[in-house]
């Protein structure tokens, strides 16, 4: 249950539309819902604005149904990821309404209050074609967290026209999400040109030497731009969620 949710449940306690009695069986799987296999914490958007998010890998296509039947009746927006498409059948079980990111691998229930207006923009940037996927995944999740975004794909440091060639779109955005793997150069270079913040994200593409995205993360911990911090290897989500955190706390300067 959202903050937003609970707020209503409470001024029809207090206008005599909803007695006591249902207002506790609302509540009573506050803070969590024991499933056996999982504890589904419900009272997690309360606390951090979100609700808790399913990851996928290493649960049955039912038991990740079966979190979402649970979490649907109190969640505005539902998101599993790392999720492939047996999974989204599943789950559309429960909801009908799902939707399926394919190339985030993320599958979505519900949909967002509208953006404050006081919520900066996210801008989502990937160094190539083949980052898409860890970048959508980015762009899916700050999104679903109720933030303007925007995304700008294919703009690595091996073509850097390319880039310079939307440095508007770069000023313009409250935080910056930069998606790279092989070296990893290019949150280094978009932390040079702005003075947002800039959320590093290493991915797993690369050749031998990458050591599955093990390079481009020691690259951008090693960063020389400031304002620059870093998630894990393929970690779009992390990105995209603190991203959201950050622009919901940002503030035109007077």
């Amino acid at each position: 249950m959202d903050e937003q949710r609970l707020r209503e449940l409470l001024k029809q306690v207090a206008a005599g539309e909803v007695d006591c009695e249902a207002a506790l069986a609302q509540l009573r799987a506050l803070p969590f819902e024991d499933l056996g296999f999982a504890k589904v914490d419900h009272h997690r958007a309360l606390r951090t604005g979100f609700p808790e998010v399913i990851f996928c890998p290493g649960k049955t296509a039912e038991q990740v149904r079966e979190i979402v039947a649970a979490m649907r009746v109190r969640a505005t927006v539902i998101l599993a990821t790392h999720a492939d498409t047996e999974v989204y059948q599943a789950v559309r079980a429960v909801a009908p309404q799902a939707t399926y990111h394919e190339a985030a691998r993320l599958v979505q229930v519900g949909e967002p209050e509208p953006a404050r207006p006081t919520c900066g923009a996210v801008l989502v940037v990937s160094a190539g074609t083949s980052d898409i996927p860890v970048a959508e995944e980015a762009r899916v999740t700050a999104a679903a967290a109720g933030c303007p975004v925007q995304s700008l794909y294919d703009v690595g440091v091996a073509g850097l026209h390319r880039l310079l060639a939307h440095r508007e779109m770069l000023e313009q955005a409250a935080v910056i999400v930069v998606v790279a793997g092989m070296e990893g150069a290019l949150p280094s270079v978009v932390g040079g040109l702005v003075s947002a913040p800039v959320i590093a994200v290493p991915t797993s593409v690369g050749y031998g030497a990458s050591f599955g995205g093990i390079t481009a993360l020691l690259g951008m911990l090693n960063s020389c731009a400031s304002g620059v911090v870093v998630v894990n290897i393929d970690n779009g989500f992390g990105a995209g969620y603190f991203a959201a955190l950050l622009a919901k706390h940002w503030r035109t300067e007077v």
